[in-house]
């Protein structure tokens, strides 16, 4: 499961590339949803300098708006998937009873 959701996310992550400034002037600055993949998925990989380095690229409260963006649109595309109500792929998510 952790291998499709993480093919899914750089899938929405190759998506919203930024592209390279105008008139060459070089590096590109990764967006607020490249950086919350990045860091999630560095998180899921116990990559704690790639969590760090993506935490550096966006303000804390961007990345924030990221990672939840990111868990919604993750658990609607797994409730679609398996044919279940988000609520209840949240919830098995997280280990919690059916409610």
């Amino acid at each position: 499961m952790i291998g499709r959701l993480r093919t899914s996310f750089a899938r929405v992550v190759a998506s919203w590339r930024v592209e390279e400034g105008r008139g060459g002037r070089g590096a590109r600055t990764p967006n607020l949803f490249e950086a919350a993949a990045v860091y999630v998925s560095a998180r899921a990989e116990d990559d704690q300098e790639q969590v760090d380095e993506a935490a550096a690229w966006v303000s804390p409260e961007a990345l924030s708006f990221g990672v939840s963006e990111l868990a919604c649109r993750a658990v609607v595309a797994l409730a679609r998937e398996r044919g279940e109500s988000p609520r209840t792929v949240a919830r098995a998510l997280l280990g919690l009873p059916a409610a």
